[in-house]
């Protein structure tokens, strides 16, 4: 009889076992919206960022940032290059709805 309820409780289709997959979602999905409302905050307040941190605000490397030109979309935000302070490259983003 314990046998065959701890079968159950290990089998691949039993929800226990796709909890820690679900949490994994999850906590995606928490750290997409702290990105999404980050994203909101350097819009809204008109700061300039730099391409290491706008490549880790969106989760790519900081060379594939300056490889997609002066002016791009990303989700909800247009993303242009502003200007150039010593060797940073510094990036502004505009909602747009």
């Amino acid at each position: 009889m314990i046998d065959d309820t701890l079968s159950v409780l290990e089998s691949s289709e039993s929800p226990i076992t796709d909890l820690p997959d679900r949490n994994i979602r999850v906590q995606q999905l928490r750290d997409l919206i702290d990105s999404l409302h980050i994203a909101d905050e350097i819009s809204g307040r008109g700061y300039l960022v730099s391409s290491s941190e706008l490549a880790a605000l969106i989760d790519i490397n900081a060379s594939a940032v300056t490889s997609r030109g002066d002016h791009w979309v990303w989700r909800n935000w247009v993303v242009s290059r502003v200007r150039r302070e010593g060797n940073q490259i510094l990036w502004q983003l505009e909602r747009v709805d």
